[in-house]
């Protein structure tokens, strides 16, 4: 699934001014990947970004696709999102929100929350060092699986 081109144009244009703000070299290769990514409901791993892009770029290396994610992820360009058989998968979107995580097929998907809005970092967490998010994760059986699991039954 993907967004409408209008949500995917507005990241685009946000990421470029992120990037000249970060001091940080916006190339086609970096666009594309960030399209790729921002495009996406289903927070891609890299190998599923890097097939994406190489629709757009043909010559594109798995390498390219690997380094750019990592180098956008350290400049807090883009987020890890979570681990799907042992992937990487990656986030466009760098608003706050949290996420559900399906135990069964991988799949992540974001939600917001006003309730979890509320809640503070405690005390404990903030004994390791300073933090500088609070993020959720919510993991279960999406509908899918979920409905797969009854039609067995």
């Amino acid at each position: 699934m993907s967004f409408p081109a209008r949500i995917v144009n507005s990241r685009m244009e946000a990421f470029k001014q992120a990037c000249v703000e970060r001091g940080v070299k916006v190339t086609h290769q970096r666009l594309e990947i960030y399209r790729a990514l921002a495009s996406s409901e289903t927070h891609p791993d890299a190998e599923t970004i890097y097939r994406c892009v190489r629709k757009r770029i043909p010559t594109i290396s798995h390498d390219t696709v690997y380094r750019n994610l990592k180098l956008l992820s350290d400049y807090g360009l883009i987020a890890v999102a979570g681990t799907s058989n042992e992937r990487l998968r990656f986030d466009a979107n760098m608003e706050r929100h949290h996420h559900f995580v399906c135990v069964q097929c991988g799949l992540i998907r974001d939600f917001c929350s006003e309730q979890l809005e509320s809640i503070q970092c405690p005390p404990e967490a903030r004994a390791f060092g300073t933090p500088v998010s609070l993020h959720f994760e919510v993991k279960g059986v999406c509908t899918t699986c979920g409905s797969r699991t009854r039609n067995k039954d």
